[in-house]
């Protein structure tokens, strides 16, 4: 019994000093703008939960929670390009690499390495990306720029489009989040 009890507090205590983070308001802007027409979607409700301890970052965005600046522009993204019917999720599932040089309990500016997995219109790829996690009065904020190609996640461009949209998509990403509870 007093080794149960025993395992129970350990537990407990190893528990309280796990800092989870998450936010379900993070932003995520991507551009596609290619030689004729820009392109640029935003989606501002965007889930993220990030443990501070083991550095494991997680996102889900809902792929028809991106805004567009024209409504049949958002038509076409969700029904000709990404298929959000069929494949309503793009999600990221990794870590921060060199957790160790980010202090969470002290304000500023810290590098950040990610590896993980980035699912997108139902193909995952393994990927590396650098950003940043800004530490401001205990809360972190996570920022990032990296690009993907849309083949390299099965989104095919029509031939009679193809130079209205670029290969290269660039994302940018950038979440304040706020401590679990």
């Amino acid at each position: 019994m007093k080794q149960t009890l025993f395992s129970l507090l350990v537990f407990v205590a190893l528990q309280t000093n796990a800092q989870r983070f998450m936010t379900k308001t993070g932003a995520i802007d991507f551009g596609a703008t290619g030689a004729i027409e820009k392109i640029e979607g935003s989606n501002k409700s965007v889930a993220c939960l990030l443990d501070s301890k083991s550095g494991s970052l997680d996102f889900i965005i809902q792929i028809k929670s991106f805004v567009f600046e024209k409504q049949l522009m958002q038509e076409h993204f969700n029904e000709n390009y990404m298929e959000s019917d069929k494949f309503p999720k793009a999600s990221f599932k990794g870590s921060i690499s060199n957790l160790a040089a980010i202090n969470f309990a002290k304000d500023g500016d810290y590098p950040a390495d990610v590896t993980g997995k980035l699912m997108i219109h139902g193909v995952t790829k393994d990927v590396k990306f650098s950003g940043k996690v800004i530490i401001k009065g205990g809360k972190p904020e996570l920022k990032s720029a990296f690009s993907v190609l849309l083949a390299d996640y099965g989104i095919i461009i029509p031939g009679a489009v193809k130079d209205k949209i670029s290969k290269d998509v660039k994302i940018n990403v950038n979440c304040t989040l706020e401590a679990m509870k």
